[in-house]
């Protein structure tokens, strides 16, 4: 597939993913590749108040897009997603979350285990 990104950072992510995947064997990192290799109009944003619909206390949550603020998020859960509205951001905290990279939730859990993939 060819990489038709001009971010660095994006671009660095995809192949990162993608070697992951395979070293790991980590279906999952293949997954966040293929979904950040898309056109930036094809990243979705996911709103605070779906990760809260769609998750439990303590569940590590991976957003290829951006995180944004509308809703409420009523338990803590760890937020790895390519960027963050400021408003995200205090919502997720305030529950006692957090809001990581993609890349710091790799280090984490490299094997990509009890990761949900929220798109």
């Amino acid at each position: 597939m060819k990489n038709r990104k001009t971010n660095p950072m994006i671009i660095d992510m995809i192949e990162a993913f993608r070697g992951l995947s395979y070293e790991k064997e980590a279906p999952i990192w293949k997954e966040v590749s293929r979904r950040l290799a898309k056109s930036t109009r094809n990243m979705p944003g996911v709103n605070v108040g779906a990760i809260s619909r769609h998750t439990k206390a303590d569940e590590q949550v991976a957003v290829v897009g951006k995180v944004l603020g509308s809703g409420d998020l009523d338990h803590p859960v760890v937020v790895a997603g390519v960027g963050f509205s400021a408003r995200a951001r205090e919502k997720i905290k305030k529950a006692g979350g957090e809001c990581i990279d993609l890349m710091e939730l790799v280090e984490r859990n490299p094997k990509g285990s009890n990761i949900r993939l929220i798109a």
